[in-house]
């Protein structure tokens, strides 16, 4: 269990726990970009400007789309530690409803052992993807109630 406020998802509580399992900081920065490693390619007509994570030093692109009532996102960076970083709460994010998105905190990376890692701007980075997750879940939301409702 999580000591967060609320109980993690599965697939993201599997990776705050992968990395709590390395003590050693260098260990998590590598399992990081492995991470950013694993991120699935982003079509360049997705790297628009609606889809620009504000606040980051990087360029940082995230789409979402819905299907069969749950989130699925994409993402992509210039920068291969913010890859890491967007690949991981994509993995830890797609699938959830986009209430069980909007449920998440960013405490968690205090779990992961890697906010001691992150530079002030990286970590506020950090928190700008999740926002820009959030809000294109919310986003999401509202379209499918307005679909319902029709």
């Amino acid at each position: 269990m999580s000591s967060t406020t609320s109980p993690l998802p599965t697939n993201l509580n599997e990776i705050v726990q992968r990395f709590k399992r390395h003590a050693d900081p260098k260990r998590r920065y590598e399992q990081l970009l492995w991470y950013g490693k694993q991120l699935e390619t982003m079509p360049i007509e997705a790297k628009v400007s609606e889809n620009q994570v504000q606040g980051c030093t990087s360029q940082v692109y995230i789409t979402a789309a819905l299907k069969d009532g749950v989130v699925y996102y994409q993402g992509d960076s210039d920068a291969l530690l913010v890859k890491g970083l967007v690949a991981l709460l994509i993995k830890g994010l797609n699938g959830l409803t986009p209430r069980e998105v909007l449920q998440i905190t960013p405490d968690f990376i205090e779990e992961t052992g890697l906010k001691v890692s992150l530079t002030p701007s990286r970590a506020n980075g950090f928190y700008n993807i999740l926002q820009l997750m959030k809000k294109k879940a919310f986003e999401l939301t509202s379209l499918s109630q307005t679909s319902d409702s029709e």
